[in-house]
């Protein structure tokens, strides 16, 4: 069996989260999808689990962090291309996402970021590693 990686999100309106992450063109694993958790499906072996913030608190001692008031992480996810990073941000602002800070180009890599209904920051991006330049 192949590693797999679950991320655990927790999210305000659990309903609200499916119908944006469904506008951008994500699925979900029904298996692993209930009234208190949505398993995001990013690709064969990566998850994001979108959990009420009740059920993320059951696994949790440490107070849970509100991610409009700081950054606790960054979730940065590859596309084939330009493109395919501008139309799935473009996608999520449409949906009621917020840009956080402009586009970067950086020649041999282009990223994008929004922050999604509850703060939390997905930053998706393309890279081509044979443009970047030697040291």
């Amino acid at each position: 069996m192949p590693t797999s990686i679950f991320v655990n999100l927790p999210v305000a309106d659990l309903d609200e989260a499916k119908a944006f992450f469904s506008a951008l063109g994500f699925s979900f694993d029904a298996q692993f999808t209930n009234e208190a958790g949505a398993a995001l499906v990013i690709d064969e072996t990566i998850y994001f689990m979108l959990l009420t913030r009740e059920k993320f608190a059951e696994f949790i001692t440490l107070p849970m962090a509100d991610a409009r008031q700081g950054t606790q992480a960054l979730y940065a996810i590859s596309r084939e291309n330009r493109a395919a990073v501008d139309e799935i941000v473009d996608k999520a602002l449409a949906a009621g996402a917020t840009e956080p800070r402009p586009a970067q180009d950086h020649g041999f890599m282009y990223a994008r970021a929004f922050a999604d209904l509850d703060g939390h920051i997905w930053e998706f991006f393309w890279m081509d590693v044979s443009l970047i330049p030697a040291t």
